[in-house]
């Protein structure tokens, strides 16, 4: 490969950002001009961090970050910052640029368009739906024109109308591109390559082919290292037991014992230490309240935004003790408005029981302080403080005593999404309230994390656009948002 078709060279990359462990240690790849890629990674590798270096927002602190000359890089991040929340959508896009621009408004009008939203420019940007907002951050990445184009879980939030859109343009899109998502159909419509981070090694590993190719190379060379393990272990064991009869013959015996250690030791070093790339959250159950009325919630009304008014819909959903109602719609229609209501209790035209507590989880993790540590968010939602339970709940999460002092705002989206499901375990819940609780999910978790969900035995609300996690897990009921009335049978 000639340096002209070079966009992005890292050598020997070193960066640990203040953390006790490495991200980076001396790590090499190349992305070529035109490559669109997937960067993966277990939650907390480091995979937004690697954006950040080549951005230029962050500096390695070894090794370099080679960029083409002149070369253009836009991001799309994965939410909105959250000082940038009251600004308009001119001021928004006003902030992708260094200079004035003058037409910017004719550019803010084109580039709506192609990510398939409608939008008043003085409208501010905390009153988009987080479908709307996900195609913003989009757009505000499109806008520039880069050469270079990082997108940062694109898919979150979108609906499926939103995913085909913005597939579709990927598709057609000539330049370099680099993602990170676990959205595997997302992926393999048109990316042809893998950067992965290996969270033990703290080095990037290219690979050619799709998400599901690598994802299957990967498990098999985990396979393979695992019977390796197995098969040296016994080997070892052999040697042991060789030595101890030896030793205690005595005499001559004793040398043949000592290289029967020796060859011990030596096939211990030969041990593979298995990727931890591969660990997966535990199985874990949500516990139900105890107590619940049979009603916990009546829906008789509720509001939704219909080409941009906000219309009365009437209603006549009933959630039972063990009912779990899908809610659906388009992006932007108030799924998620209607959940924070809810939430909150002030949503008209809803009753629900006394005394129930809502288990939140929030698809911008507003439910969680972010200037809390993970030790102190866990424990302050437990009815009975227990810190030995609370830390063993944490490690089912992968959430070790590494993390515990580590505030919130520090955490991976991942990670934060980690918490948010440990607090659930931890409080007990009467009525779950989940809004697109796969955002920024490892593929791993999502099995174990929909199995539980099927498990609940207490009433839930679930938003989500994914078909393929909402269809392992039972739904009693469906309200689309879009009809109201009668909620219909689920499946």
């Amino acid at each position: 490969m000639s340096n002209n078709d070079v966009a992005i060279r890292f050598e020997k990359v070193g960066f640990s950002y203040g953390h006790t462990k490495p991200i980076l240690e001396e790590a090499d790849f190349v992305v070529r001009r035109g490559a669109k890629l997937t960067l993966m990674g277990q939650n907390g590798a480091g995979k937004s961090t690697i954006f950040s270096l080549i951005t230029g927002e962050h500096q390695p602190e070894g090794g370099r970050v080679i960029r083409a000359p002149n070369i253009s890089i836009a991001i799309a991040r994965q939410v909105v910052p959250r000082e940038q929340m009251d600004l308009t959508v001119r001021k928004f896009f006003e902030t992708c640029f260094s200079e004035t621009i003058y037409d910017i408004d004719r550019r803010i009008d084109d580039i709506l368009d192609v990510v398939n939203l409608h939008a008043d420019h003085e409208r501010k940007i905390k009153s988009f739906s987080g479908g709307q907002q996900a195609r913003l951050l989009l757009a505000s990445a499109l806008i520039q024109n880069p050469d270079i184009l990082l997108l940062d879980e694109p898919t979150n939030n979108l609906d499926k109308e939103g995913i085909a859109h913005l597939t579709d343009f990927l598709i057609k899109y000539e330049k370099t591109c680099l993602v990170i998502s676990h959205d595997a159909d997302f992926l393999n419509a048109f990316t042809h390559g893998v950067l992965y981070l290996d969270v033990r090694t703290h080095k990037i590993e290219q690979y050619r082919g799709n998400y599901h190719t690598v994802v299957r190379e990967i498990s098999a060379r985990v396979e393979k290292e695992n019977r390796k393990n197995a098969r040296l272990a016994k080997e070892i064991q052999e040697n042991k037991d060789k030595a101890n009869f030896f030793a205690q013959k005595g005499g001559g015996m004793r040398m043949v014992a000592k290289r029967m250690r020796a060859k011990a030791v030596e096939l211990e070093e030969s041990k593979v230490d298995v990727r931890r790339e591969d660990k997966t959250i535990r199985s874990f159950t949500i516990p139900v309240q105890e107590k619940l009325p049979l009603e916990v919630m009546q829906i008789d009304s509720f509001q939704a935004t219909i080409k941009h008014k906000v219309a009365e819909k009437k209603a006549d959903v009933s959630l039972e003790r063990n009912d779990h109602l899908h809610l659906v719609g388009p992006n932007g229609i108030g799924k998620s408005r209607l959940l924070a209501t809810l939430v909150d209790k002030t949503a008209k035209g809803v009753t629900i029981a006394p005394d129930v507590r809502i288990g939140y989880y929030r698809q911008d993790f507003s439910m969680l302080d972010f200037d809390e540590t993970v030790h102190d968010a866990l424990l302050s939602v437990m009815i009975r403080k227990n810190e030995q339970k609370m830390r063993s709940v944490a490690a089912g999460f992968l959430l070790t005593s590494d993390n515990m002092n580590t505030k919130i705002g520090s955490l991976s989206e991942g990670q934060k999404g980690l918490v948010g499901f440990a607090q659930l375990v931890l409080m007990q819940p009467g009525l779950l309230i989940l809004d697109e609780p796969t955002n920024h999910i490892n593929f791993r978790h999502l099995p174990i994390i929909a199995q539980a969900l099927d498990a609940y035995e207490g009433p839930m609300i679930l938003v989500s656009h994914v078909p393929e996690f909402v269809s392992q897990i039972r739904i009693d009921k469906v309200l689309d948002l879009e009809k109201g009335g009668k909620a219909a049978r689920g499946s």
